[in-house]
C-alpha cells in the first residue's frame, strides 16, 4: 500500500453536532419576534427565546482529537463569529450507512 493508501485507511469518519448561540450580552430581535409569536398564540408562560444555530459536519480524521481540533477551528473561522456568538459541540463516531 502507498503512504496516500495507509492514511486513507487510518482516516475516520467522525459527526459533529455543532451549536452556535448569540453571548448573553447580544441583543435577539430575532429571539424576540418568536416570543411575540409564541405569546400570540397563547404561550404566554414563555418568557425568553435566544435564537441560534444548529449545525452537523461530517469530517474524516485520523482520531477523536484531531476531529475535535478541527471542528474547532471550522468553528473560530467561520461558523461562528467570536465577537457576538459562542460556541459548543460533539463529536462522535460516525458509523457507515447510519442514518438518523
Amino acid at each position: 500500500m502507498t503512504e496516500i493508501h495507509v492514511q486513507a485507511a487510518a482516516a475516520t469518519q467522525w459527526l459533529a453536532r455543532i451549536r452556535v448561540t448569540l453571548k448573553p450580552v447580544v441583543l435577539d430581535p430575532q429571539g424576540d419576534a418568536v416570543l411575540t409569536g409564541l405569546h400570540q398564540l397563547g404561550y404566554q408562560d414563555v418568557s425568553s427565546v435566544r435564537v441560534g444555530k444548529y449545525l452537523e459536519v461530517t469530517l474524516t480524521a485520523s482520531s477523536h482529537e484531531a476531529a475535535e481540533a478541527a471542528v474547532r477551528a471550522m468553528c473560530d473561522r467561520l461558523l461562528a463569529n467570536p465577537v457576538i456568538e459562542r460556541y459548543d459541540f460533539d463529536v462522535e463516531l460516525r458509523v457507515s450507512g447510519a442514518e438518523r
